[in-house]
């Protein structure tokens, strides 16, 4: 009778990861839709177009075989660096919030987003370039952003340039790329989740030769998905390590993060109070944090709570973050928060263009979502 129960009791979890499997696979169809190559292959961009340079850290592997990927899925021994120009349409011929990804690459620049030029970096042209990017746009403020699961190369660049042409952010745009397979499946969500948790020490190491070039005066962190698994790890280590975080990182913006809420309730208690602003982008609603959740057993994950109840809204009010419940604005609940400029968008625009804290002026919340704190 034992036997039979675990035998049952085995067969029940291997049918619920094999559905898991399935549901995360359909969450993901959307990405169907971009090219499977040649995205980043330099065209001539058109005159009515915009241009973001957007600069690369990355531990992937370059790409052996097709030059329009630059970098694989493979993990690299070290990091690399690269900077790709983006060109993106005028706002009368896209979608804002939106990747039009090149139908037939690498595209028309008329109509898509294409990539103008795409060149290898090493460290010291990687620090010279900020300093140069610094110089000719007057700008001293740095983004750095961690893309999530089932992201290719290509697709966290064009993300981060449509970030940041839709925030119309006065920053200088940093990718921390880390090898995500881009690919959809339970085995690649664990191989994912492995990965993030290795990447934590190259993303401490990316802050830290940013915060020491003296062309950056303030650092704010976007992280998305199971990127902030690895920004709150590299965060946690920082504080270990110094004792403090706070410094030039001033801002750390999380959105729909797929990370335990236990955990981040430990990780935050480990970093201390010198520490910077936190902003929390939920959506109750998000249907891959719901599968994330159930592939871990039913732990809460922090970027789908209810920030109302408890003891989610005790503990977001000790750790003093700003919340953010997005659930009720259009688009998909896992991105949501990048394709409506009047959240994530328009708040980095407001308190970085003012040189403010996300959490200062606080009863200035975006008018869309419920803003709890």
């Amino acid at each position: 009778m034992l036997r039979r129960s675990m035998s049952f009791q085995a067969t029940f979890r291997n049918c619920r990861r094999v559905t898991a499997a399935l549901i995360l696979s359909l969450a993901c169809a959307s990405c169907a839709g971009r090219p499977l190559q040649g995205v980043l292959v330099p065209v001539e961009a058109a005159e009515s177009t915009s241009r973001v340079p957007v600069l690369v850290a990355t531990t992937r592997e370059r790409a052996a075989t097709d030059t329009g990927d630059m970098f694989s899925r493979e993990r690299a021994a070290a990091m690399s660096y690269a900077i790709v120009s983006v060109s993106i349409p005028p706002d009368e011929a896209r979608v804002v919030g939106a990747i039009q990804w090149p139908v037939v690459p690498p595209g028309d620049p008329r109509r898509e987003f294409v990539t103008v030029s795409a060149d290898y970096l090493d460290k010291v042209a990687f620090n010279t370039t900020v300093n140069s990017v610094a110089r000719t746009t007057r700008r001293s403020k740095a983004m750095i952003f961690i893309h999530g699961f089932n992201n290719r190369f290509d697709d966290a660049v064009y993300r981060f340039a449509q970030i940041v042409q839709d925030s119309k952010a006065p920053v200088i745009p940093i990718l921390f790329s880390w090898p995500s397979q881009g690919l959809v499946g339970l085995r690649a969500y664990e191989r994912d989740g492995e990965v993030a948790r290795d990447s934590a020490g190259s993303l401490d190491g990316l802050i830290d030769q940013v915060a020491l070039n003296p062309a950056i005066r303030e650092i704010t962190v976007l992280c998305h998905s199971m990127g902030c698994l690895i920004t709150l790890d590299a965060l946690q280590a920082r504080a270990r390590r110094t004792g403090k975080i706070g410094g030039k990182i001033k801002n750390v913006a999380m959105v729909a993060p797929d990370v335990a809420f236990a955990a981040f309730r430990e990780q935050m208690q480990g970093m201390g109070t010198s520490r910077p602003r936190f902003a929390l982008f939920l959506s109750q609603d998000d249907g891959a944090l719901k599968l994330s959740k159930s592939i871990a057993g039913g732990l809460a994950r922090l970027g789908d709570v209810n920030p109302e109840e408890e003891p989610y809204k005790g503990e977001l009010a000790r750790a003093n973050i700003l919340v953010f419940d997005i659930t009720r604005l259009q688009g998909q609940a896992h991105s949501r928060a990048f394709e409506d400029a009047s959240t994530v968008m328009g708040l980095i625009e407001r308190r970085l263009a003012q040189g403010q804290q996300l959490a200062e002026d606080a009863s200035r919340r975006p008018a869309a979502g419920a803003a709890s704190q």
